[in-house]
């Protein structure tokens, strides 16, 4: 049922998938869906726990292995580059719908209050894998504003692939100026 609520809610939204589409896709009776989710509300929570620990896996697998290939590499260390990489492969997934979380949070706003807990969680756990790119010194405020900046590519790449690209390239822009804060 989550792997159903996971591909219906990402690709359509929470509020334009009802349970019984749900219900369908998982090829389960409603007294089986009911009996695990009282609630559509405890199915979008349930989504939302599951999809920070997939992507969460992912980004940091990600992160890892573009961080290794650049070391590898001998080029010179640049340390937004692995970040940049893994977004690049993410915004051109042809199933990219931009983030979950902020999409969630959009559509369900206080009304589900839940959600908005697991989008903060969710982001601060991104920030924070961001920060392991940067001098420990230098992690806090620029990893914040490195979160943020990526938050916005992720919203612009959302609306189109012309617009994918130029969030890069703009992604690109602001987290070189980030890095020159610490640099020098």
């Amino acid at each position: 049922m989550i792997a159903a609520a996971h591909e219906l809610f990402y690709q359509h939204g929470v509020r334009a998938t009802g349970v019984d589409r749900i219900i369908a896709e998982a090829g389960v009776t409603k007294v089986t869906f009911y009996r695990h989710f009282p609630t559509k509300d405890d199915l979008v929570l349930a989504y939302l726990a599951a999809r920070h620990e997939h992507w969460m896996r992912w980004f940091t697998d990600a992160l890892a292995r573009y961080r290794a290939e650049q070391t590898l590499s001998g080029r010179q260390h640049q340390p937004f580059a692995p970040l940049l990489r893994a977004l690049e492969d993410w915004f051109w997934n042809p199933e990219f719908r931009g983030c979950a979380f902020i999409n969630a949070a959009a559509e369900l706003g206080a009304t589900l209050p839940g959600a908005l807990e697991l989008t903060a969680a969710h982001k601060r756990e991104m920030v924070a894998e961001i920060a392991t790119l940067l001098p420990e010194a230098q992690r806090g405020k620029i990893a914040m504003a490195a979160g943020l900046a990526v938050d916005g590519a992720i919203i612009r790449a959302q609306t189109g692939a012309d617009e994918a690209a130029q969030a890069l390239e703009a992604l690109r822009t602001a987290l070189a100026a980030l890095a020159k804060t610490f640099q020098g």
